[in-house]
């Protein structure tokens, strides 16, 4: 049987038809499925799981459809979906992962990871990273009332849109670079976890990257975004790996 990841989905009531692809896509492929792993960004935004929003709700029912079906789903936090909790988790039926999994397929481990810890010459992102991951800093946050935490994550994705704006016009290039994994991040991970194969999302650079780490051959399989199509990692049971676009 294969198993499925797929990541930065970034569902938003503003592009219904990417939900609506989501749905048909876990009502279908995902129905045959070993496994479906959700590596992060799921969500353009979550500010807690008392959102009453119609988009996580529609979320939900479909995956805890899909769990009730038999196949198991897990799920790794993205930078828009960190707040994604218990509560969710329990409604949609999904088990959620750390931001670094060791899971084995078929009987080799492979590491999971959402991908922005890759990405560490982008000091700006780092900095906030720290910050809103911090426990204190989500006590805090989550303690606000709803409409103060909506309004934050609307303030946040339009300060970041700018940013980006920004970045591209001054130096396309150096825009490349720093929204990109740095190499040596990426040759630090492999040898720290000693294993040959990563899974990430985050990049939006869809690709299968066969690189040498400290003599040792192995493979970065970056997930595709959800923007103009939807994108799907089938890892096949003898150790293929398939990435696919869905069309909307």
């Amino acid at each position: 049987m294969t198993t499925l990841f797929i990541s930065d989905l970034h569902l938003d009531p503003e592009r219904p038809e990417v939900t609506r692809l989501f749905g048909e896509f876990i009502d279908g492929e995902a129905r045959g499925a070993r496994a479906l792993y959700i590596l992060g960004d799921l969500f353009e935004a979550w500010v807690g799981d008392d959102d009453p929003s119609e988009t996580g709700m529609f979320v939900a029912d479909a995956l805890r459809r899909l769990t009730d079906a038999g196949v198991p789903v897990y799920f790794q936090h993205g930078n828009r979906d960190f707040l994604v909790g218990q509560a969710f988790a329990r409604r949609a039926g999904i088990h959620l992962l750390p931001e670094h999994a060791v899971i084995l397929l078929d009987g080799e481990p492979v590491l999971l990871m959402h991908g922005d810890t890759l990405c560490t010459d982008d000091h700006a992102y780092q900095a906030f990273r720290a910050q809103t991951r911090d426990p204190a800093w989500r006590a805090r946050f989550l303690a606000q009332p709803l409409a103060g935490r909506l309004a934050f994550a609307a303030q946040a994705r339009a300060a970041s849109q700018q940013r980006q704006q920004a970045m591209k016009a001054d130096d396309r290039a150096q825009f490349e670079t720093v929204t990109d994994v740095s190499p040596t991040a990426v040759h630090e991970t492999f040898a720290r976890y000693g294993l040959r194969t990563m899974i990430h999302g985050h990049t939006h650079r869809p690709a299968i990257h066969e690189i040498d780490v400290n003599g040792h051959a192995c493979r970065r399989i970056v997930l595709g975004d959800w923007y103009t199509q939807g994108s799907v990692l089938r890892m096949q049971a003898d150790g293929a790996a398939v990435l696919s676009a869905l069309p909307l």
